[in-house]
């Protein structure tokens, strides 16, 4: 299962008795304001759920490419990790072949 905006919205929206549009404009602030504060470099906490960060990374003089062409020295990236509490709840069920594991995005 996918839970996509569409489906976030009416869930939030079921759930907590407000408007699908109210909903909505929420959801997309907090995307515009988690999206502003990772462009500064922040970092975004949610108690024992998921930390998203920012790592900036110097690829040194030997960065290459596949195609030839010229590729950045600085890169940054995002991390997500989830929380030990996310994790326990999803390990917990572990006999049914899940395994959390966390990468970069």
């Amino acid at each position: 299962m996918t839970l996509n905006k569409n489906k976030m919205v009416r869930e939030i929206g079921r759930r907590t008795r407000l408007k699908n549009r109210d909903v909505q404009l929420v959801l997309e602030t907090l995307v515009d304001v988690w999206t502003e504060e990772l462009v500064a470099g922040g970092r975004i906490e949610l108690e024992n759920f998921l930390v998203l960060e920012t790592q900036t990374i110097d690829r040194g003089e030997q960065r290459g490419t596949l195609t030839g062409g010229e590729a950045p020295r600085i890169i940054r990236r995002v991390t997500l990790r989830a929380s030990k509490r996310l994790k326990a709840r999803l390990n917990k069920d572990n006999g049914k072949g899940w395994q959390l594991t966390t990468s970069p995005i």
